[in-house]
């Protein structure tokens, strides 16, 4: 076996990918630690495995009522990006579409990190592990941002709670991703991709340290911008007549919720493996005990195979490592000096 990679990996080839990885290994997951190995790493295998992010769709020609109306419709997330740059008074189009976002009492209480740099670009793929994103020429980390606000009302003398407050909180939270969601429609419709990046939630010390954020900025979101190779796939979603409710929650009988989940994934069948079994199995009794566990592997013998459900969270998303780190995420948020989840305490 060794023999058979030193004939396809040049030496410099082989350096590079030792290089990498221990670059990788020296980021400290939140959730994992020092020990993280990517979420959904059990899943790369060579064996045709349909993408966790769902089935891909053919366009069709929809008679929309207008451009704005096909674009949302047929968005989708580009990983693969060309060497084409971005030119400046695009870039300033796309980033006003941002600002000018609604936002709770006009606060703004957001910033964003424009990231252009090629280090600084390629640092950031490989702690999130999404070597992708070292191809898009500009990358944008979105934060809450209080700290602006916070200096205006001493400035001003006036009083000030806002990062006590989970009001404030929930609020510069929505703020942040409507503002970035207005960014990601406006690069769309300029002929560029985006995508968001969810992995840099594990590293959220590093992001404050990497780009200097002060107290009271807390890192939310991060997106990349580029012209796409080629152009993104849609993915299959649920419609609108299972997400939208009449007036009130209207709960599904479980026949519906397996038929309309069914027909997103197209019957996705995951192939088993010793080592998804063995993972699904260790998922599955950390979460809900060894019973459970034996039940789950005893269907997917009886099915012959993984469901698409069974793989989001017992192998992707794992059920047992995603409630981990919760403490230490309030704690990054009190090193940031936001005390919400604390009971208030008046500054006399």
């Amino acid at each position: 076996m060794k023999l058979t990679i030193i004939n396809i990996l040049s030496l410099t080839e082989i350096i590079l990918f030792l290089k990498k990885s221990l670059q990788n290994n020296a980021h400290k997951n939140i959730i994992m630690g020092e020990n993280n190995r990517g979420r959904g790493e059990i899943m790369k295998k060579n064996d045709n495995t349909p993408s966790h992010h769902g089935i891909k769709i053919a366009i069709e020609d929809n008679n929309y009522p207008n451009e704005t109306i096909k674009l949302l419709i047929e968005r989708g997330s580009c990983r693969n990006f060309s060497d084409k740059k971005i030119e400046g008074h695009i870039l300033d189009f796309i980033l006003s579409s941002g600002v000018h976002a609604p936002t709770g009492g006009n606060l703004q209480p957001y910033s964003i990190i424009k990231i252009e740099d090629k280090e600084r670009r390629r640092n950031l793929a490989e702690m999130c592990g999404q070597i992708f994103m070292e191809k898009a020429p500009v990358h944008l980390l979105f934060c809450i941002d209080w700290h602006r606000l916070k200096r205006w009302a001493e400035l001003e003398t006036a009083p000030f709670s806002a990062t006590s407050s989970f009001r404030h909180f929930w609020i510069s939270f929505q703020d942040v991703i409507i503002c970035a969601q207005n960014i990601c429609t406006a690069a769309d419709s300029l002929g560029l991709g985006s995508v968001y990046i969810g992995t840099a939630v594990d590293y959220i010390r590093e992001i404050r340290t990497m780009f200097e954020l002060p107290q009271e900025v807390y890192p939310v979101v991060l997106l990349c911008l580029g012209y796409p190779n080629i152009k993104p796939s849609v993915r299959k979603k649920l419609p609108s007549s299972v997400i939208v409710h009449n007036e009130r929650y209207n709960s599904t009988d479980d026949g519906e919720i397996l038929k309309n989940f069914n027909e997103k994934y197209e019957y996705t069948e995951i192939k088993i493996t010793e080592e998804r079994m063995k993972d699904m199995e260790e998922t599955c009794r950390d979460v809900h005990g060894e019973e459970f566990a034996k039940k789950c592997i005893k269907k997917i013998k009886e099915t012959g195979y993984i469901t698409q459900v069974q793989r989001y969270f017992g192998l992707h998303y794992r059920a047992n490592e995603m409630p981990q780190g919760n403490k230490e995420y309030l704690e990054t948020f009190k090193e940031a000096g936001f005390s919400w989840f604390e009971e208030f305490m008046a500054d006399k």
